[in-house]
């Protein structure tokens, strides 16, 4: 049976955890969708562009992942790439509460949609996107946070910030 999966998120800007859960879902599914949404309730410092680019710069090394940008619903992107699993990393209790919440919505949408929620890495609980933004603004060291072509993007919005 051909597994097809998806990721969604905003990703602004990627992390090592969202490469985590990437390359660990990759290993599971036939094909893996890593989905660049348009969220209208976040103010991204990134483009869509932009944050396609860094995630597909730091998947390049996964064959059967594809990353695309979308605007809509994500059980309408499921639908239209034939996708039977929504993959959703979390990393406590409070991301699984509110993860839930949005999984059984969509279920109500979608029912034949299968949402997995993926535990990040122990060494990625604490990554989170608005943060590495608010550290590297203030001149933090977020090598170790995030993939090598982030820091490229982060060094060009932060000049003289990021190391």
């Amino acid at each position: 049976m051909n597994k097809i999966a998806f990721f969604p998120g905003t990703f602004d800007p990627p992390t090592l955890g969202h490469i985590n859960v990437i390359e660990r879902s990759a290993a599971m599914f036939d094909k893996l969708y890593v989905v660049v949404a348009h969220n209208i309730n976040k103010s991204c410092l990134f483009t869509p562009e932009e944050r396609v680019e860094m995630m597909r710069e730091s998947v390049r090394h996964l064959d059967n992942v594809i990353v695309e940008s979308y605007t809509g619903l994500s059980v309408d992107y499921a639908k239209e790439r034939g996708c039977s699993v929504m993959i959703r990393g979390v990393r406590s209790e409070h991301d699984f509460s509110y993860e839930f919440e949005i999984a059984m919505t969509n279920k109500l949408l979608y029912p034949s949609l299968e949402v997995i929620f993926l535990p990040t890495d122990q060494n990625y609980i604490i990554l989170r996107s608005s943060q590495i933004k608010e550290m590297v603004a203030f001149g933090a060291n977020i090598s170790k946070m995030v993939p090598e072509p982030v820091l490229k993007y982060l060094e060009e919005k932060y000049p003289n910030k990021s190391k």
